[in-house]
């Protein structure tokens, strides 16, 4: 590992004004889990990691009827798993946090973390963008909300600035009614990340599909929201043919790559039936 600079600030602000000092190639350090594997194996030779340890006001997991879920950038994924408000109104969600890495990663890696680092494989990327998700960041110019879903502009790579910290989420509270579901397939059943990921939630209103959100991973360069399966499913009674038809436009909607995880037909053809698996058991749980 090459030398660089520590700092460990203790306001936001001042990790801020580290960053905008620092400039390019500067990176922040939360749980540590990607980024200490990049600087040691991958060849990331950052000159200055910023610490976000002593930050105050990036911790904690708050839930209200009225406002919904705020999840605090640095809170890890095992506490997203476990808690019960995640795990009852927000399925998707904990099912992703359940299953990133070991358990002994999902101790110390962040949701802020797993966001930033932009991987099209992300498991916590797809159940936030089912459930509209919005990213709270700040910044030298000040603070502005994204949505999770268009944070991203390629592998690795996201719309933030050099200056700019994710501090947390926002989740809206789901309609009454409402199932989701996250499920990913990978080459090895655990320690592995996604060759296809596929994040669903259904919102039901008198027996029809109030609401559809269809999120796929690991099939493009970034995360993306099957729109067109989307707007097939609004307004309709839930049906074996229509989750069918649902799941082909869902297929369509990808574009994979050819990797060591699998061919990109296979993983087209997966996004296939994934999507038809994922529907039914959203409408399962919808339907409870």
């Amino acid at each position: 590992m090459h030398r660089f600079e520590y700092y460990a600030p203790a306001s936001l602000d001042e990790a801020v004004a580290l960053l905008k000092e620092h400039g390019d190639g500067v990176k922040l350090l939360a749980g540590g889990t990607d980024l200490l594997v990049q600087m040691k194996e991958a060849g990331l030779h950052p000159p200055a990691v910023v610490s976000l340890h002593a930050v105050p006001g990036l911790d904690g997991i708050e839930f209200d009827e009225a406002s919904g879920l705020r999840i605090g950038a640095r809170v890890d994924v095992a506490s997203i798993e476990s808690n019960d408000v995640t795990e009852q109104r927000y399925t998707a969600l904990a099912e992703g946090a359940g299953i990133v890495g070991s358990i002994q990663t999902r101790n110390m890696a962040t949701i802020g973390g797993n966001i930033a680092n932009a991987a099209p494989s992300a498991d916590t990327a797809p159940p936030l963008a089912v459930f509209d998700a919005v990213a709270e960041i700040i910044g030298a110019g000040g603070q502005r909300e994204v949505p999770v879903i268009e944070l991203f502009d390629g592998p690795g790579s996201t719309i933030l600035t050099t200056d700019e910290v994710i501090t947390g989420f926002k989740l809206p509270t789901p309609p009454a009614n409402t199932g989701s579901v996250y499920q990913r397939h990978t080459p090895r059943k655990i320690m592995d990340i996604a060759a296809v990921s596929v994040g669903i939630r259904l919102s039901l209103d008198n027996g029809k599909i109030g609401e559809a959100r269809v999120c796929l991973g690991a099939v493009a360069p970034t995360i993306i929201r099957a729109s067109d399966a989307e707007e097939a499913l609004t307004g309709q009674a839930p049906t074996d043919a229509l989750f069918a038809k649902a799941a082909e436009l869902a297929q369509a909607a990808s574009s994979p790559i050819s990797d060591v995880r699998g061919s990109a037909e296979f993983r087209r053809h997966l996004v296939g039936v994934m999507t038809k698996r994922c529907l039914d058991i959203a409408l399962e749980r919808a339907q409870d």
